[in-house]
């Protein structure tokens, strides 16, 4: 059987996909404001089609 999931991203995948550094990412996630994340043992992990969503969200609000 074949799962038709798509993988986790990690802290650095949406790093790169945004364009700004971890650091940044840990600060929004303290302060709430940034793609919501899941912690999975240890690692921080984003689901990217929320992390999408999260960008269309903020280009709405501008």
């Amino acid at each position: 059987m074949t799962l038709n999931v798509k993988p986790l991203w990690s802290i650095e995948d949406v790093s790169e996909y945004l364009g700004v550094p971890v650091k940044t990412l840990y600060g929004w996630r303290l302060k709430k404001i940034g793609p919501a994340g899941v912690r999975i043992g240890k690692h921080l992990r984003y689901d990217p089609d929320e992390v999408v969503d999260w960008v269309k969200s903020r280009r709405l609000a501008s």
